[in-house]
């Protein structure tokens, strides 16, 4: 039980940072290599400005998804460490 708490608790946050870090690249290289400007809402360069999209409103089941999963991680790293000390 334990180890998979702890598969869930990580797991989730490790996903979210790599799907961040993905977008990111795609903004800067937006930014600095074609001096455009990002479109949060279709993930494409733009010559215009567009407006800032957070990540909840963009990805709301991605994001509230991950935190649920790893709070299901939590409490299943608790349950495994109390019954292991019994």
């Amino acid at each position: 039980m334990l180890k998979i708490g702890l598969l869930l608790l990580v797991l989730p946050i490790l996903v979210l940072m790599g799907v961040y870090f993905m977008e990111l690249g795609d903004v800067r290289e937006c930014l600095l290599v074609q001096q455009g400007h990002w479109d949060y809402l279709t993930g494409v360069c733009r010559e215009t400005p567009q407006p800032f999209v957070p990540w909840i409103d963009r990805y709301p089941w991605l994001v509230n998804g991950g935190i649920l999963v790893s709070l299901a991680g939590l409490a299943c790293c608790m349950v495994g460490l109390y019954v292991n000390k019994r």
